[in-house]
Parts: structure tokens; sequence; C-alpha cells
């Protein structure tokens, strides 16, 4: 255990040149202001798995508007790191929206061991909500685990209701995140069919326009499909096929890993912004996407594959088809975009290994079973017990197994962390270090404080080697080295000075620029600031008699 003081801490289907010119240049008659829908909807679109150094890898193969609409016509910060460690999917959804790390939003993972429960549980399943959408009795998700409060509700509590808030995603609490509390809507898929579905936290059923969508079977058309490539080769198929266990696999495993799922996304996207008429509340509507299947695909074939270059130009084409859509539907000169991701991830280690790059695949269930056997040895050798579950390198301690051991948390947290630290862990930090801030003085180290949750019960976050990840195959994130924290940053819309900026930001100023633009409250844990290089300089009409002296 550390010991030291304590510290405080797509190209475009059809855009006329001329939408292009008027959305680029005009001035809005007044200033932006969620209050009077300037502008009509904010679309935040985060890409699961999406490393910062992809679009400057793929700039010169994109076509027009999709990505280059942010690249050319936008504002991209190239240098957006995330500052904590646990770059998983559920805190960085949480992150982008609340505008603050997990010291301040509380979600520390995708999922923790609940002591009560005895069992590990969800991010955002909430067993007071039911599933809707399809058969069954199945527990529903909801934000309650969220400590923050997100841009979204910021927006809903400053228009006394009137905004409309969203979120959508293959992923639960890709679509309950950034949806926030009050949300009207978040919707994901039914893993096995593909079915949208949603949750009781918002209505008792889906609305007519969604039921129609499943009940027209919209997921069949992407089954039995080939991926190929630009050059006609086949990179993937959609063929059904059987699991190891013998049963069917889902919709979830074998369309999510191909650029067709995130088509599906796009799709039902559309019929939402239809059928909830979205732009048109009379205050500003904010619609979150995350677009899932690159972070499916990625853990798979790690980023250099071929297959995620060409999942990046096939969204890149999805953006373009997904941005003329809003442009024919209420202008682009009245939507504002952000573009951002929930972490990166780490290259395959046989790809680093040939560079003579340190790396490694873990074998995970080994590993775990390390963990406990040693501490079986230290506090029960008369019999074996099962005192940690590991969500690689987040260790959940059983508290009831150290009860009857009589271990008081901080000397379990210490003697896990050591046991961690013998299995190929470079160090460690225990929840106890990091609620009294006792580490070190360091970048890193500050980085492990803001990954910090008094929720999840007892826990020790390993600090694992560069390029080292828990699966004996594929890659994983979830560490805080830049591989993981780098992402992109970038937005589009009138207030934005278009440009590439280099300095460093953090993906907690998305939320509090575009809280600043709209006039509201920043949410309630917000630390990220707003980013003032990147907005273009006020127009004043020529009756406005100039700025106010």
């Amino acid at each position: 255990m550390r010991s030291f003081p304590r510290f405080t801490p797509t190209r475009l289907l059809f855009i006329p040149s001329l939408l292009l010119v008027l959305a680029l240049n005009l001035s809005p008659s007044s200033f932006a202001s969620a209050y009077n829908a300037h502008p009509k909807l904010v679309v935040i679109i985060v890409i699961d798995q999406f490393r910062g150094d992809y679009l400057e890898r793929y700039r010169e193969q994109f076509g027009d508007g999709g990505f280059r609409l942010f690249l050319d016509h936008g504002a991209y910060f190239s240098d957006c790191d995330y500052n904590y460690a646990n770059t998983r999917t559920a805190p960085g959804h949480a992150t982008l929206l609340s505008g603050a790390y997990t010291n301040g939003h509380g979600i520390v993972a995708n999922d923790w061991w609940d002591s009560k429960k005895r069992r590990m549980v969800t991010s955002v399943e909430d067993e007071d909500t039911k599933t809707v959408g399809v058969s069954g009795d199945k527990t529903g998700a909801s934000p309650h685990n969220l400590m923050a409060d997100t841009l979204g509700d910021e927006l809903k509590l400053a228009t006394q209701g009137k905004s409309r808030i969203f979120g959508v995603s293959l992923k639960d609490r890709a679509a309950v995140l950034p949806a926030g509390f009050a949300g009207d809507a978040a919707y994901w898929i039914d893993p096995r069919g593909g079915a949208w579905v949603s949750s009781t936290y918002y209505r008792n059923e889906l609305p007519n326009w969604a039921q129609d969508f499943n009940a027209s079977n919209h997921a069949a058309k992407y089954w039995d499909r080939d991926w190929k490539d630009a050059q006609g080769n086949i990179l993937r198929s959609t063929a059904h096929r059987k699991a190891k266990d013998g049963s069917d696999e889902g919709f979830y495993e074998v369309v999510g890993s191909t650029p067709f799922a995130n088509e599906y996304e796009w799709e039902f996207a559309k019929e939402l912004v239809l059928h909830q008429n979205l732009g048109n509340s009379g205050a500003t509507d904010l619609l979150a996407i995350s677009l899932s299947a690159n972070d499916i695909l990625g853990h798979q074939v790690g980023p250099d594959a071929p297959e995620m270059k060409a999942m990046a130009l096939a969204l890149d084409g999805e953006l373009a088809d997904f941005f003329n859509f809003l442009g024919h539907q209420m202008g682009l000169a009245n939507v504002w975009i952000a573009l951002s991701a929930d972490h990166g991830i780490s290259a395959l280690p046989d790809v680093a290994k040939k560079l003579r790059i340190p790396a490694a695949n873990l074998d995970f269930g080994k590993f775990e079973g390390q963990i406990n056997n040693a501490l079986t040895g230290k506090f029960s050798p008369s019999h074996s017990a099962t005192y940690v579950k590991f969500s690689y390198p987040i260790a959940w301690l059983d508290e009831e197994a150290f009860a009857a051991a009589r271990v008081k948390e901080r000397d379990a947290e210490t003697a896990v962390g050591e046991a961690m630290r013998q299995v190929r862990l470079r160090d460690y930090d225990t929840k106890s270090q990091l609620a009294e801030g006792a580490v070190p003085d360091t970048a890193l180290a500050h980085k492990y404080l803001n990954s910090y949750s008094p929720e999840a019960g007892w826990y020790v976050i390993g600090v694992p080697q560069p390029y080292t990840v828990a699966s004996a195959k594929g890659t994983d994130h979830t560490t805080a080295y830049t591989y993981d924290t780098h992402v992109p940053l970038a937005f589009y819309g009138l207030p934005f000075q278009p440009g590439t900026y280099r300095g460093h930001v953090e993906p907690v100023d998305l939320a509090a620029t575009l809280a600043s633009l709209l006039g509201v409250n920043a949410p309630s844990h917000a630390v990220g600031r707003v980013l003032t290089e990147a907005l273009a300089p006020p127009h004043y009409g020529e009756n406005s008699g100039g700025p106010r002296k």
C-alpha cells in the first residue's frame, strides 16, 4: 500500500453548398439561448471506443459532410484526454454529460459487487423498474446511481420541462446515463432479438412509433449479410451462428460488431427525431446518441486492424447521411452537434510485442483465482473462500468474507492490493487511500483520485502495466494511459469558430461549454471549463448599438 501525505484535492448525400455557407457564416438574430430554442436541437454523438488519433489517421480518406463537418467546418480539439483512470463505458458517458469525473458523479465502473444482493450489479440496473418493449418481467434501468445531474437535467430545470431529452444506444448504460434523471426517455436494444426497449422509469410502455418500429422488424434486414470493405473484401458476416454453449448468438453479438449496428441505431434515431418532433418544443431539445459497434469490434480486433479502419470509414458515411437528414428537417443552422468518445483502447498486445514494446494478455480466470488463493492462505488456510470479484483492474471485495475472517476494510484492501501486485500489476490504490487523498502529488495519481467513488462497497483499483490486458485474446481499455484516455472532442454550429485547436482540453469541458452557450447552469458537479478559444466573436445587428459599454 502506498503511504503518502494527504493530498487535497461521411460524406453528405445532399447538402447544397449554399446551405453550408449559410450554416457556417450567418449569425443568429439574437444570442443563443435554450429558452428561445436557439438552437432548436443539440445532438451529442458519443462513439463508444474511438481513440483520439483516429480522426488524424483516417482524415484524408473521409468524405465530405461526415467527420469532415467537424474537421473542416467545426471546432476540433486534437488533444483531449480524460483526467481519470477508470476508462469504461458507464463512467465515460456519465462524465461527458455531467461535466464531472467519478469523484463527482459516482459511477466508478460498468458493474460492481453489491454486498447486500451478494452479486455483481450493473451501473444502471434498477429493481424498482421493469424493461418495456419485450415480453417477460425483466429488471429495468434508471440513472439512480448517479450522484450528479446532467446537461439535460439543467436544460429541463431551466425551461420548466419544455426541453425534451433523449438517449439512444445499443447499451442500456450508454443511453440511460446521458439522458440523466429528467430525460423523457432512454432507448437501448434487447441483446438477443435487437428490439428497442426502455424502462418503466420513463413510461409504462413504448410509444406507438417505437412499437411500430419493432413490429416492422427492422432488425431482420441486418441478419445474413456480408460486410465488405471498399475493395469488396468480405470482412464479416452476420449469418446466424451458435455460441460455445450451443445456443443461438443474438443480435448484439453477431450484428453488433459490424457497421450495420450503427446503421440500425441511426435508423431508430431518425424515427425518434420525426415522431417526437424534436426541434419544435419552443426550447432547445437534446439528443444523445452513443454508437456501440466500434467498441464491440474493437475489443476483438484492436485499433490497428483493417476492420477498424473500415468501421471508421463506414461511420463517416453514416454521419453524413444523418447530418443531411437533420439539415432537411430543421436546417443545420438550427442545430449544434458535439462529438466525443467514452474511452480509447489498447493496441493488441501481440501487435505491441512485435515492436518490442512490453505487453501481455492475462488469463483473467487464472488471475482472479491466484488472488483468492493468496487471500485464503493468509486469512482462512483451513478452508477456501472467494474474497474478491474482478472487473479488471478493479477488485471488488466481499465484505462478508472478510468479516468472517475478522479483517477490517483498510486491512482487507491493503491485503488485496499486495496480492494484486504479486500477479503482475504495477501498483494499486485502495478505496480508503483515495477517500483520504493519500496519494502522491503526480499527474497519474490525480487520475486515480478522480476515479474515486464513495459507493460500491470496498474496492481496490489496480494500476496495470502498459499494454497489459485481462483477456486471453483481443484487447481492452480501463487504464490511465493515453491510449485509453485520448478521445476526440469537436463541435459544429454557429457559435463555434472553425479550426483545429491544439491546446489541452478534457471531456468534462463539453457540458460546461454547451451549458454556458445555452445560458443554463452547468451540471451540479461540473468541473470543466468553457472553451472560449473556439467561440466565434459575437455578432451585433446594425440596430443593436454594438456591445454594451
